[in-house]
């Protein structure tokens, strides 16, 4: 959903579920001159908190590492970077962008 989201807003996926030993981004996305790393969080009900109050502040900065890695391994171009969340809750999509 998350992806397809982006698709219809003119974003290119570059990666679903990037992965390497210290761990994992869901979505790598372009746009015009901006990479977006997107994390995907997703629950059937706000019982135990909503996504979006998963991403925590140690999440974030396990991501930004992330990003780094694979920016510094894997970018194809040199571009700016925005941090998105997207949340799933019973079946309804937001996105929160330049979430963190």
């Amino acid at each position: 959903m998350a992806a397809q989201w982006y698709h219809e807003h003119g974003y290119l996926v570059v990666a679903r579920n990037w992965r390497c030993r210290d761990g994992e981004l869901d979505l790598i996305l372009s746009k015009d001159r901006v990479y977006v790393f997107c994390e995907v969080k997703t629950r059937s009900s706000d019982g135990f908190g909503t996504p979006a109050e998963a991403v925590t502040p140690s999440k974030q900065a396990r991501i930004r590492r992330l990003a780094s890695k694979w920016l510094r391994e894997d970018a194809p171009s040199r571009k700016d970077i925005r941090f998105d969340v997207v949340t799933i809750l019973a079946g309804r999509l937001d996105v929160i962008e330049a979430a963190f």
